[in-house]
């Protein structure tokens, strides 16, 4: 387990972890989301070791990484797929990996099978596509067949089979009861692939759930109902009886009407009181997507004036010269924008083909 305890890190003036504590629990997918620049790598190095907290601390299996006993049988970890060594080759990359974790060497051509570049592996690294350096990464983190594995978009540069085989990855490696903690902007597979989400925003925790509370937490369900094109004033007639009795109408940019504030029997019964045809009357959940951008709307730092212009944005200035949407005076329930650190009202492509996926043998323990 990895548990995070009141992490902060400031570098300079700037703060870009603040006061952040969550666990990551074993036998589940837990996806690590924020927009850029919320802290997501800086929380990833410190629980590597590699940047230590100004505050708090964070543990793995109860231990800071650098106190375990050879970690990279322990942890395994993908944070940047080119830090290899251009001219090695796969082999002789993850061969000196596994020498100075004392990892028996035919553990390489294993992992090199699973992440299918068996064929490229006596080829130098500086010739690989990103994706075949991607799956090179995750074979690194997989070599010492760790308990934990962090992965820091894993499927980056991957074509659709490549992320399949990922995801699949994923999922069985939790299967197994271990540690998988993901970090990722491609919303549509965290929601085919994580189980659980912690998603930060400026630094600070802004969600710690499952993928399926948090969309319910973060979205409004809706009725899409359309009636037959060309029927003169129907439209109107429906419009009127379902505001009649309470709902919330809005027109849809395809012709069809979102109605909220209504269950669809009684949608349906006052159709047909108003002696209206329905050509659709369907339910919609919001996607993980739609949740995750009504949640972090108030923490983006990077915005495209377009977004401005079409009434996307509020100016308001966050005290580092740029415009920021408007923190909320009283958070929605489970929804929370908090302002920068330190203002007031803080709080506390395909590289070789994808080989089915095995279980790897476990390496002898010394």
């Amino acid at each position: 387990m990895i548990e995070a305890v009141g992490l902060t890190k400031r570098y300079g003036a700037k703060t870009a972890v603040h006061n952040l504590s969550f666990q990551v629990r074993p036998g589940a997918v837990t996806g690590f989301l924020g927009p850029n620049g919320s802290g997501k790598s800086t929380t990833m190095r410190m629980m590597l070791g590699l940047d230590r907290p100004t505050s708090g601390h964070v543990t793995i299996g109860g231990h800071p990484y650098r106190s375990l006993p050879n970690a990279p049988r322990l942890v395994g970890a993908l944070l940047d797929a080119k830090a290899v060594h251009g001219g090695r080759s796969a082999r002789n990359h993850l061969l000196s990996l596994a020498q100075l974790a004392g990892i028996p060497a035919p553990r390489v051509d294993e992992v090199l099978g699973v992440v299918g570049l068996q064929d490229v592996a006596r080829k130098r690294s500086k010739g690989f596509s990103l994706g075949m350096g991607q799956r090179l990464g995750i074979a690194a983190a997989l070599l010492g067949d760790p308990q934990v594995l962090l992965f820091d978009e894993p499927v980056n540069g991957l074509d659709p089979e490549g992320i399949l085989w990922v995801r699949n990855l994923m999922k069985m490696l939790a299967a197994e009861g271990r540690t998988v903690f993901v970090s990722s902007h491609l919303m549509s597979e965290m929601a085919l692939t994580a189980d659980h989400l912690i998603v930060i925003g400026r630094g600070q925790l802004l969600a710690d759930m499952s993928v399926t509370d948090f969309i319910s937490a973060n979205s409004a369900d809706f009725a899409r109902v359309r009636v037959p094109d060309g029927a003169a004033g129907h439209r109107e007639k429906l419009t009127a009886a379902l505001t009649g009795a309470g709902g919330q109408v809005m027109p849809e940019p395809d012709g069809a009407l979102r109605v909220t504030g209504l269950p669809l029997p009684r949608i349906s019964d006052l159709a047909h009181g108003a002696d209206v045809r329905l050509w659709e009357l369907s339910p919609h959940q919001a996607s993980l997507e739609e949740a995750y951008m009504r949640m972090t709307q108030g923490v983006v730092d990077y915005r495209s004036t377009a977004d401005e212009r079409a009434g996307l944005q509020q100016p308001a200035h966050n005290g580092y010269g740029a415009a920021q949407p408007p923190v909320p005076e009283a958070p929605q329930h489970n929804w929370y924008a908090p302002p920068p650190p330190g203002q007031p009202g803080e709080r506390g492509e395909r590289g070789g083909q994808a080989l089915p996926l095995p279980r790897l043998p476990p390496l002898p323990r010394t």
